[in-house]
């Protein structure tokens, strides 16, 4: 009997857990849709921002923008934990750009460096051409071709089909909602929460 107990205390936990974790994706995938209202044009120029909490000017922003910025909403600061992570772990990051050290402006706007953060911190996901396998809150990345990477986030918006989860990201028009889950090749699948 105390055995069962334990077992029913346990799975009680678990239930609680998976119910929160869910109920944070539904906020991030909600935080990210609210983002589409604000008018952003595509401005991939380097800027100097503040530390932590920094962001470029709102009206400005690049794929990776949508990410920090919707997390940002939930108190989650991607710019100081990937800076705290790369300070203490550079030599486990893309060295794509020729650094010799950390930069607290940039390295979190780059989609390879989120890319091994939520390898290293979240939940790495399946790559699959099944549409159901993309839930509200994950994080997509795509290669648009030779060296360029993209990133956003699944909505909790349909396509029109009703098949697919529209996507909230910043490919040039700035931070917008798209039916674009496959028009890409998907080289990365994530769930992240802190």
């Amino acid at each position: 009997m105390h055995r069962n107990l334990k077992l029913v205390f346990v799975f009680f936990l678990l239930s609680n857990i998976v119910n929160a974790q869910e109920k944070f994706y539904t906020k991030l995938a909600d935080a990210a849709y609210t983002l589409t209202k604000d008018n952003v044009k595509y401005d991939p120029s380097y800027f100097s921002i503040s530390y932590p909490n920094g962001d470029v000017p709102k009206e400005k922003g690049v794929c990776t923008d949508v990410i920090i910025r919707a997390y940002r909403k939930l108190n989650i600061d991607l710019q100081k934990e990937v800076h705290e992570d790369m300070r203490s772990n550079f030599s486990k990051y893309p060295k794509i750009w020729g650094l010799q050290r950390t930069d607290k402006n940039i390295d979190h706007r780059r989609v390879p460096n989120l890319m091994v953060f939520f390898e290293r911190f979240g939940e790495t996901k399946p790559i699959s051409n099944k549409s159901e396998d993309y839930k509200p809150g994950d994080i997509v990345c795509w290669n648009l071709g030779g060296a360029i990477t993209h990133i956003g986030i699944v909505s909790n918006k349909k396509s029109s089909d009703g098949k697919r989860h529209l996507i909230v990201h910043n490919i040039g028009a700035g931070q917008v909602l798209q039916d674009c889950l496959f028009d890409y090749k998907v080289i990365g699948h994530y769930r992240y929460t802190k």
